[in-house]
Formats: C-alpha cells, structure tokens, sequence
C-alpha cells in the first residue's frame, strides 16, 4: 500500500519505520526540518507539506494535540474515494469523533486506532493499538497496523479507542506521579532510591511505570527522553477534560496533572516524563 505518516517524531519515525519494513510504500510529512532531515537520515522520504505527499491508499495520522489534527483535516481539499485514515494520536473522543465525521463527508473510512507503549515499544512492533470504527474498515487498517504492534478492536464507534485511551492516559499519569513520589519518600527516610527501587519493583508495589521510569528518576544526569513531560501534560489534560464530561471523579488524576503542569511551568517541558520528581525536590 502506498502510505502518507503524517507526524515522525519521536514516536510516529520508528512506527512509519515498521509500516515501512512490512513492504508499505512510506511517504512522512512533518512540520519540523530537523524531523524531516532524521525521518530521511533513517530512510523514510519526508515532506513538509500534505500536498507535496503522492496520493495514498492510507494516512496514518500520529499528530501531537487535537487542534494539529484539525488543522490537518482543514488541509485536506480532497479525499479519493475510500482512503483509509488511521488517526493514531492521542486527541481525545470529541475531537476524533468531530473530525472523523468531517473526513467521512468527504468519502474516507476513519479509523479510530491510539496507542500505548511509548518510543521502547514502537521499535520493535510492540505497541497496543485499540481500534475502533466500522468492522471492514478496521480490517482494511490491519496491513498497516500489525506491523506497529497488536491491535485490540474496541467497538464499531469512532472515539472508544480514544476513550480508552484516556483511563490508559489516567493510570499512566497516576503511576509516573506515583513513583516519583515514593522514590522521593525513600530519599527523605535516608535510603537510597536506587537501592529501594531494585528491591521494591518486581513485588506487589511494582508497576511497569516504576520499572520503566523509575531507574531514570534516580539517574544522575541527562536521562533520553521517551515520552516529554508536555506530551503528559496534554494527555492528563485531556483526561481531566473527558472526566469533566462524563462527570467522573478523577481526584487522584487532578494531583498528577497539577505536577506535570508544574514541571512544565519550571521549564522541564521537553524534559523526559520521569524528570516531574524533580517537582519534590
């Protein structure tokens, strides 16, 4: 299939990367020359307009926020008849539900289809997918999708994936603050949070966010960044905005935002997530 990965950055590269080595033809559009010189550097043709892109079979959308997918959506004067468009960032229900109406007018097949597992995961083809959208289109998606990782389909609605991206979002954002907080603790009882970690993370206080993030919280030093602390700002957000409208509860999410936002706002934005425990320092 002739494929169109709009969005290679962190993430979007090593999973166009894999649509790429199942036998797709990969074009990326981005809007950053830095994203647009690596994507090519590791061998996927990149553009920084949708125009300048050939015509695709598939649009694979891994944008950051929702108003980038609507300005792409805006972008787009025509759709062939029957594109697929796989819209896998993480924007929230509303706005996948809002522009996947829009797109389906124009005589595309939307798919739902977000993400979890973060950049370890999309190199090797291990993320999980939770598809959703009508049963043939999320069949049509599967060539693109397997190679990306395991696909769950959720329902036949646009904006369950979503959905459940967002309590995915909810228990990630809680588990970083969680550990942060804990390994903070074990400093101030006079332990060491190395050695705490090592001892605690593989028993019933384990999570897979404490042994993930947790040997980067207590690293000295630059840490690689796999997931910003702005990209957890935004997720949060957009958790706190679906419990708002649902009318859930979500008290222990308000804490973790209000960390992430604070981490944010001392200039550690593009930091990786696991540097908010420098907000208890």
């Amino acid at each position: 299939m002739q494929v169109t990965f709009v969005g290679v950055g962190a993430i979007g590269l090593p999973m166009a990367l894999r649509v790429q080595g199942a036998g797709h033809r990969v074009t990326g559009v981005d809007v950053s020359d830095a994203v647009i010189a690596n994507a090519k550097a590791q061998g996927i043709e990149t553009v920084a307009q949708w125009a300048a892109a050939p015509e695709a079979d598939a649009v694979v959308v891994m944008v950051a926020t929702p108003a980038q997918l609507a300005g792409l959506v805006r972008a787009v004067d025509t759709v062939p008849p029957g594109q697929l468009w796989i819209l896998m960032s993480t924007v929230g229900p509303d706005a996948v539900r809002e522009q996947g109406q829009a797109l389906r007018q124009r005589g595309a097949r939307v798919v739902d289809a977000p993400v979890t597992g973060g950049v370890a995961r999309a190199k090797t083809g291990g993320l999980f997918i939770f598809a959703s959208g009508d049963a043939g289109d999320v069949e049509a998606a599967r060539p693109v999708l397997a190679p990306m990782g395991t696909v769950r389909v959720t329902g036949a609605r646009l904006g369950d994936g979503q959905s459940i991206k967002v309590v995915n979002q909810h228990l990630c954002a809680v588990h970083i603050a969680a550990a942060a907080e804990a390994l903070d603790l074990a400093r101030r009882l006079g332990l060491e949070p190395a050695a705490v970690l090592d001892l605690v993370k593989d028993g019933a206080a384990g999570s897979w966010m404490l042994s993930d993030r947790g040997p980067r919280m207590v690293a000295t030093g630059d840490v690689e960044v796999t997931s910003a602390i702005d990209i957890f700002v935004k997720d949060s957000g957009l958790v706190a905005q679906a419990g708002a409208g649902c009318g859930a509860a979500l008290p222990l999410l308000k804490v973790a935002h209000a960390r992430f936002c604070q981490a944010a706002e001392a200039g550690l934005g593009l930091a990786d997530d696991s540097r908010v425990i420098e907000t208890w320092a």
